[in-house]
């Protein structure tokens, strides 16, 4: 009885030691979050989405940029900006690279407007015809 007793008590404190230490890490998690997007430059999502378009972005990623059968999803959670800058000046797989000469940096800076400026998909349970 006392070993159950010794034990249920090393388990209580080891999972109040986790929970804690997980209270501690989700604040330095926001704020790095809040860094990098104030680390984002401002750009036009309306012209980000035609520049999305005319580049061929869409044919891969999908109008939406919610991803398709040969590109991944970009939104509405994309990537850091400096990683999708990394990424599409050199990307790796299948994905062609497009130097500063092919889409400027003010451009991709607008793409990634357009990007965040995604709604997040609607909940399965507020779709009425996959009720029935």
């Amino acid at each position: 009885m006392m070993m159950k007793k010794h034990l249920v008590l090393t388990f209580i404190f080891f999972a109040a030691c986790v929970m804690a230490s997980a209270a501690q890490q989700a604040p330095a998690q926001q704020n790095a979050t809040a860094q990098q997007q104030q680390n984002v430059p401002q750009g036009n999502a309306a012209y980000g989405r035609k520049l999305f378009v005319s580049f061929g972005c869409y044919q891969c990623h999908g109008y939406e940029a919610q991803g398709g059968s040969a590109g991944a999803r970009l939104a509405p959670r994309p990537i850091p900006y400096a990683q999708l800058l990394k990424y599409v000046r050199h990307p790796t797989g299948e994905m062609p690279p497009f130097t500063e000469k092919v889409v400027k940096d003010s451009e991709l800076t607008d793409i990634y407007a357009f990007l965040r400026a995604q709604p997040p998909a609607p909940d399965v349970d507020k779709i009425p015809l996959l009720k029935q």
